[in-house]
């Protein structure tokens, strides 16, 4: 009898239970006796004991739980981080040049060399830089692209925002200025700030956009 089933008996003993039978070979994490799961007792560093407790049957451990995951999270990892369409060998040769501050083009033969070489040969070296540079103009343009189209995308998101919410947060600061003008008038404040007195100022502003505001929301309507 191991250690598990022996603390799984005297638990059942000391509480007067009588156990139908005791498995043999049972689990560290989860044990069951007559039918019933329990975490057997476990002795903690300081040598004291942990009781025994019984749990549900498919119970699963804090420890083997998966992670959870948000689903902003889970579509991070599988988002792409390259252009569609472009081989991410591409993208990464062309980092690494940039980072490492090389402006050198693979397959061009340097410029020292040129004076030593024939005409044809001159001829194909061109034909290498033009084409690599060609490579590198097309793969930035992508980059761009593709910066540019999250950049509209977020761009509209933002200005398509709900009219009905900035209209409230206009209406919301027309009311403070409301109120910093009867506190100026009554002498609750004698000596204005700059910037009271220019919040003040601003009330026509405020009051012409919520106007505009409230004739968009019409004419959707």
């Amino acid at each position: 009898m191991n250690d598990d089933t022996l603390n799984i008996t005297l638990w059942f003993k000391i509480r007067g239970v009588n156990p139908l039978f005791v498995v043999e070979g049972l689990s560290s994490t989860t044990s069951s006796v007559a039918g019933q799961c329990f975490i057997p007792a476990s002795q903690r560093p300081d040598g004291t004991w942990r009781k025994a407790r019984r749990v549900k049957d498919g119970y699963i451990p804090q420890e083997e739980m998966p992670l959870y995951e948000s689903k902003g999270k889970q579509w991070a990892k599988t988002k792409s981080d390259h252009p569609v369409g472009l081989a991410p060998e591409d993208v990464s040769a062309m980092k690494s040049r940039r980072q490492a501050g090389d402006s050198s083009i693979p397959g061009l033969v340097p410029a020292a060399k040129l004076s030593g070489m024939s005409k044809s040969q001159k001829k194909k070296a061109a034909a290498a830089k033009k084409k690599a540079n060609a490579t590198d103009a097309e793969i930035s343009k992508s980059l761009e692209e593709t910066h540019i189209s999250n950049s509209t995308a977020g761009g509209r998101q933002e200005v398509a925002s709900d009219p009905t919410k900035r209209l409230r947060n206009l209406k919301k600061k027309l009311r403070d200025i409301e109120k910093l003008e009867r506190q100026i008038a009554s002498g609750d404040i004698k000596n204005p700030e700059p910037e009271q007195l220019e919040k003040v100022k601003r009330k026509e502003e405020v009051v012409q956009q919520i106007e505009e505001l409230e004739q968009e929301t019409t004419d959707e309507d």
